[in-house]
Parts: C-alpha cells; sequence; structure tokens
C-alpha cells in the first residue's frame, strides 16, 4: 500500500508539471495546476464509464429506455426533472465540465452528424462493463447491458471519423484540445462476479483483466493524439449500500468505526493499486501525455468516517432514495423511484442516492477532489 501511495504523489506531480508547462504557468506553483485547465485549454471533453457518468446515454440505449434515470425523483436537486443522470442533481463529469468552462459533451447515442459532436461526446452508459461480453461469459457471468469499454472506445472512434473525415490529422488537430475522461470501470464486473456467488478473492481474479481492459482503452486514446487523459478509480465498495444489503461478511468484515466492509474495500484498493500502477507504466512509455489518477475513494471513504465535517448527516451508509429499512434503505423491489421507495427530506445530507449511485454533493465532493489532485 505505501508503494502504492508513492506511486500516486509521483503520478499526481508529474500531471501537474505537464498541465503547467502546456499552459505556461511556473512549474514551481503547485496550484497552477488546476487554473491550466480552465484558461482555454480544451475545446471539448470525451467521456467514458457507467452509469457514474452516463448523461443519458442509458435514457436511449433499448435494453433500459424508459428506467429508472428518467423517472422522478431522478434530477430534483438541480434539473427540476430527470435528465438520464443516476442521481438527484449533477454528477461527477458536470462538474468538470463547468470547471473546464467547455460546453456538455452529446451523449453518444443523441447524436447523428459531426454538428452533433463539436462540443464532444459522453459514451458512458449505464451498467456498462470495463470487460467484453464475451470475455465474461467464458467466467459464467452475463452482463444485463451488453456494452463494455472496447465498444465505448469504438463509438470515440466513429466520432472522430465524423469530426475529421478519414484524415489523421484532421484527427489530431480535434483530440490535441480535447479533455479526455475515463469515470471509474469495474464496478459492474465485480458486482456480477459476486452476484454469481463468487467470494470476494475470486472476484479479486478479475482485476488484473479489468483494469488490462482500461489500459486499452487509454492505448487506443493515446494512439488518436489524446494528451490529457483523467481516469478515476474505484469507490469503496464496502460503503455502498448496495453492496452491504447483497453481499453480506461474516461479524469480523466490517470496520467497527464507520460499518464498511473491508475485504469488500480491500477489492477497490487492490483495483486502484493496479490502476496506479498501469497509469505510471504508461506515462514513462508516453512522455509528454498526462495521465492523471482521479482519485474517488479517499473522499467518499473520509466522508463517511467523517460525515459532519464534510456537511453530511449520520446515516452515511443509506440510501436516500429507496426503500427496505434497515442500516442500509436498499433494495432493488423498493428501488428509488419505484412507487414503495421514499426519498429523503434533504439529499445533500447523504452521500448515497438511490443505495448504488450518489447524490450531488457527493458527486460534488468527488469532483472537487480529481480537480484539485487530492
Amino acid at each position: 500500500m505505501a508503494q502504492c501511495q508513492r506511486l500516486l504523489v509521483d503520478l499526481v506531480l508529474t500531471a501537474v508539471l505537464l498541465v503547467v508547462a502546456e499552459a505556461g504557468g511556473d512549474p514551481l506553483d503547485t496550484t497552477s495546476g488546476c487554473r491550466g485547465l480552465t484558461r482555454g485549454r480544451f475545446s471539448r471533453v470525451f467521456a467514458f464509464g457507467n452509469s457514474l457518468t452516463d448523461t443519458g446515454n442509458a435514457a436511449i440505449f433499448p435494453l433500459t429506455a424508459g428506467g429508472p434515470f428518467t423517472q422522478p425523483p431522478y434530477g430534483e436537486t438541480f434539473f427540476g426533472h430527470p435528465s438520464g443522470r443516476a442521481s438527484n442533481g449533477r454528477i461527477i463529469i458536470d462538474f468538470i465540465v463547468e470547471k473546464l468552462q467547455v460546453p456538455q459533451p452529446t451523449p453518444y447515442l443523441a447524436g447523428r452528424t459531426a454538428a452533433d459532436f463539436v462540443n464532444g461526446s459522453n459514451f458512458a452508459i449505464g451498467g456498462a462493463t470495463a470487460l467484453e461480453p464475451a470475455f465474461l461469459q467464458s467466467r459464467g457471468l452475463t452482463s444485463l447491458v451488453p456494452v463494455s469499454l472496447s465498444n465505448e472506445t469504438r463509438w470515440f472512434q466513429n466520432v472522430l471519423q465524423l469530426l475529421g473525415s478519414s484524415s489523421y490529422h484532421a484527427q489530431l488537430r480535434v483530440t490535441a484540445r480535447s479533455f479526455f475522461f475515463v469515470g471509474e470501470m469495474g464496478v459492474n464486473d465485480y458486482f456480477l462476479s459476486l452476484q454469481n456467488n463468487r467470494t470476494v478473492d475470486e472476484t479479486a481474479s478479475l482485476v488484473p483483466h479489468v483494469v488490462g481492459a482500461i489500459r486499452s482503452a487509454l492505448v487506443a486514446m493515446i494512439a488518436a493524439g489524446a494528451r490529457t487523459v483523467v481516469v478515476t478509480g474505484m469507490v469503496p465498495l464496502g460503503c455502498a449500500p448496495y453492496f452491504l444489503a447483497l453481499f453480506p461478511g461474516a461479524p469480523g468484515d466490517y470496520d467497527r468505526v464507520n460499518g464498511c466492509n473491508k475485504r469488500l474495500n480491500g477489492l477497490a484498493e487492490l483495483h486502484n493499486c493496479e490502476l496506479k500502477r498501469t497509469l505510471g507504466e504508461l506515462s514513462r512509455i508516453h512522455p509528454g501525455r498526462s495521465f492523471v489518477y482521479g482519485e474517488v475513494y479517499r473522499p467518499i471513504a473520509s466522508a463517511v468516517a467523517s460525515p459532519a465535517a464534510y456537511g453530511f448527516g449520520n446515516t452515511t451508509l443509506a440510501a436516500c432514495c429507496g426503500g427496505g429499512g434497515g442500516p442500509y434503505n436498499f433494495s432493488f423491489a423498493t428501488f428509488c423511484g419505484t412507487t414503495a421507495s421514499t426519498t429523503c427530506a434533504d439529499p445533500s445530507k447523504s452521500i448515497a442516492w438511490d443505495g448504488i449511485h450518489f447524490t450531488e454533493a457527493a458527486n460534488r465532493l468527488m469532483a472537487t477532489a480529481i480537480l484539485s489532485g487530492q
């Protein structure tokens, strides 16, 4: 773990120096990294991921169209109506887009022509896995949404062809001024494994494959000319209401202070360590490219441990919207948006929105950590 922490420091420092150098800032000014991201360096955003990053694709995809994200009370806090986002308001990518001062990228499935994607595109879709469906099938696992990170990469290449025709140099002009964001990937793969009665240790065997799939996607982005890529890590799975409710552990598996499942959190930490190692390797192979590890584990774990310090209430492991009672308030039978579900009075005091996804307040916390390099 200490090796991973040292690697993270090196990654953040390298990324900050690269960003500052490109922005013309003082390399000794450690605050100029984020300022450099707001000075018109980028014209658009390309985003990849699952429901934590999806801004509308799942609402269009035939297998998930009309799902819960398209129904109240989703979107009630910020948009005033369901927006296709799995939250009561904005998600991480929204805060990053606001910080970069670029237009909102078009959900891939909502676009058709080059004009639709001039401002970038969001390829993330709820339910997406890092691993391809065929690989999962070889392990006896079947994803409900047969879209993997490799599919999203192909969608990205389709958009590039629209924007840059068949000219590689024209595509480079697009990608050089684009900000690439790879949201958390892998949680759906691990969930499928655990749901199929695999142990945490058996599920951990997927980690190298999941991170390998992320690496392959990053290599494809590099080949297309990507220069600045933020890749978020895994959230603390052992603090997520649905993991806690659906995969109960032995008494000794739980942290006595915050009630999180230490073995599930260990799975997330293993994933993050392998991801940091991979980003470090890519940084060495591709000098001049900026690979930034987006820290989302630490801010959520810290907020669960000390909720008042972050403006949250004491029910940090319970879903704000949903039902089922108990410490987690989670059940698929009373999932958020169903007639049997209820919504807490003040979502800003909760970390978990529907037990799977986060409230706008928690998303803001994670986005701030990513942008500040914390």
